[in-house]
């Protein structure tokens, strides 16, 4: 049996690189002593996210910035192989680590993304797909989803508003993933918001999204995300593993911190699937869409 010790975080980030990088080898440190292989960090972590999912003037009053002055300029764009991604590999290791970054794409646009190291380099990378709200105003938009060996196994990655759609995870799952790794900067809903986080119901659908399509997948699933406010979002929390059959093995409730679990994802998957197998069991002559169908 071979035990794969994983975390997820929640914690808060911000625009200061200097500062997001003592915070993720703070983290780093903490997940190496407590034996992790796999670690996951937040959406944006390096550079944090928007100031708002609202227009740039409803950001601009909302962080108390006038309209007409300088509004902020967004989290700073890095490119895939420059120095910022070589320093979080060197950070990592012999950890496997993922984090939320905004990628400078050699086409001149900005992409919401995340990518996954270890000491030796880049092991994969994902550009969001699915764009919340104004989201679109600040980050063009990837198109695709795949899979990728690591050292701890097949994972497939994906970026906060990408696992409210069940395609998303489906289409890592049907690409081999074992692990389901997504990284969110997921608030709390702005109407009729909660006092308490725990009580708020975005809170609730964030939770339900990950027992969801780790269960329907049958996959296991590290879910990270943003804790604290930044502009005028306030984030859920909630990090979590949750195993093959939805249920959730380590949770960090809404406040900042690691939530690890160990488990033998090759045993955990083969029990998962043994008598129904959700993937096995597909039949996807029967999913069409009434309109391609000519109905």
């Amino acid at each position: 049996m071979s035990t794969l010790r994983m975390a997820a975080v929640a914690a808060e980030f911000g625009r200061d690189l200097e500062e997001d990088f003592a915070v993720a080898e703070r983290l780093i440190k903490e997940a190496r002593a407590e034996g992790v292989r796999l670690l996951a960090l937040p959406e944006a972590c390096l550079g944090g996210y928007l100031l708002s999912l609202e227009s740039e003037a409803g950001a601009a009053a909302e962080s108390g910035t006038d309209v007409g002055t300088e509004l902020d300029a967004g989290p700073p764009a890095l490119a895939l192989d420059g120095p910022e991604i070589r320093r979080l590999a060197a950070l990592a290791g012999e950890l496997t680590v993922v984090a939320g970054y905004c990628e400078a794409g050699a086409d001149g646009r900005r992409y919401n993304s995340v990518v996954c190291v270890n000491g030796d380099g880049v092991l994969g990378n994902h550009r969001k797909v699915h764009q919340p709200l104004s989201e679109d105003a600040s980050y063009a938009s990837g198109h695709r989803f795949h899979a990728f060996d690591t050292p701890v196994g097949r994972i497939g990655m994906m970026i906060c508003y990408d696992k409210a759609f069940p395609e998303s995870a489906r289409a890592l799952a049907l690409d081999g993933a074992e692990i389901g790794v997504v990284v969110s900067a997921w608030p709390g809903s702005r109407t009729n918001a909660a006092p308490d986080l725990v009580n708020d119901r975005w809170k609730r659908r964030f939770d339900l999204f990950d027992r969801a399509r780790a269960l329907e997948n049958q996959i296991v699933w590290v879910s990270s995300n943003q804790s604290g406010t930044f502009g005028s979002l306030r984030f859920v929390g909630s990090a979590k593993v949750v195993d093959p059959g939805g249920e959730i093995l380590a949770d960090t409730g809404v406040g900042a911190g690691l939530a690890i679990a160990e488990l033998d994802v090759a045993q955990a998957l083969e029990t998962a699937r043994r008598s129904m197998g959700h993937l096995r069991d597909r039949r996807p002559e029967t999913y069409t869409y009434a309109e391609a169908a000519g109905a």
